[in-house]
């Protein structure tokens, strides 16, 4: 006899195979036309996202320029903030740069330096107080005034010596007039650690101030007569901007800093005031227009996600190694 499962199970015919397929391939490509259009609108999403942020940026980084409101009288501003070196804003590039925009622009009234510097390169500090000095000459009838806000030492004091007047708060941090070199040295540490220095040089000299040898007193000498004619130059610098106005004492040139207020007491300021005030009653052009040269997109995109600091970081170390800066 035959089994009764047996006779119950029917095989599928041909007509019913092709139908199944079919059937099941319609919902294949039913189900990928579905993802496909779920990805497309996600891919839109993201795109006008990734847009909306990209203007964003934009918006927050990207220097408009004044435009327009340089077509009225004006006061033109130029920032000379943080360490004055090759590579920061407050570079002779850069405010140099600054400064000859300003000193062109026919409906700027005057210029301000707004300086809040702690110092920084002789050179650098060198070059803009030249150029400075050449733009007042080929423009007596545009004013140059340094305003101080929270620091203006070392070499930014330089800087600020080359204008027609000083003016500063109070409570501002002035002077600082000399000049340093600094490192390390390390021979010490060295011999405790069982370190040999091995420093081959062409040239008896060649080593200047190696930090990991022992410091040589001529060279130390050497070092010394560099210091002391910068010094010197400095000191000139700061008679000639100032002329008679200064009230030189004993420690003037020792590298002292004053307050606002000490400071036109000596004759290294000429009075009080701000940006504002200076624009509007000095200058009486009450509308103050920045020329200050700004970071590029890319410079100021990778300073938000960072990269700046570790530039800064790495520059410290640079400028640690080197070591002669105003002070």
């Amino acid at each position: 006899m035959n089994d009764p499962q047996q006779s119950e199970t029917r095989l599928p015919t041909e007509s019913e195979k092709s139908s199944w397929e079919q059937k099941t391939l319609e919902k294949l490509v039913f189900a990928t036309l579905e993802e496909q259009r779920a990805r497309r609108r996600w891919g839109i999403f993201f795109k006008a996202l990734g847009f909306v942020y990209l203007l964003i940026v934009l918006v927050a980084v990207v220097d408009w320029g004044v435009g327009a409101e340089q077509q009225e009288r004006h006061t033109a501003m130029i920032n000379v903030t943080g360490v004055i070196d090759s590579k920061g804003l407050a570079s002779a590039e850069h405010v140099i740069s600054a400064l000859n925009s300003a000193f062109k622009e026919k409906n700027a009234a005057g210029v301000i330096l707004r300086i809040n510097s702690p110092g920084g390169s002789p050179v650098q500090s060198g070059l803009i107080n030249d150029e400075i000095i050449r733009l007042r000459q080929a423009h007596p009838d545009k004013p140059l005034y340094a305003v101080v806000e929270d620091m203006c030492a070392s070499g930014g004091y330089y800087v600020a010596a080359a204008a027609d007047r000083i003016y500063v708060n109070k409570a501002s941090i002035v002077g600082s007039i000399g000049v340093l070199m600094d490192g390390f040295g390390f021979t010490g540490t060295m011999d405790k650690l069982g370190v040999e220095r091995r420093l081959l040089t062409a040239g008896d000299n060649k080593g200047f101030l190696d930090p990991f040898s022992p410091q040589a007193p001529q060279q130390r000498a050497h070092a010394q007569v560099l210091l002391n004619d910068i010094h010197r130059q400095f000191i000139e610098v700061v008679k000639q901007g100032r002329g008679k106005r200064l009230k030189e004492t004993p420690e003037m040139f020792s590298g002292l800093m004053w307050t606002g207020a000490q400071s036109v007491e000596l004759g290294l300021a000429d009075d009080y005031g701000s940006v504002d005030s200076v624009a509007r009653d000095v200058l009486k052009a009450e509308k103050v227009l920045d020329y200050s040269i700004k970071d590029n997109i890319a410079e100021r995109f990778a300073k938000r996600l960072g990269a700046g600091a570790v530039g800064s970081l790495w520059q410290g170390v640079a400028e640690s190694t080197a070591g002669l800066r105003w002070q």
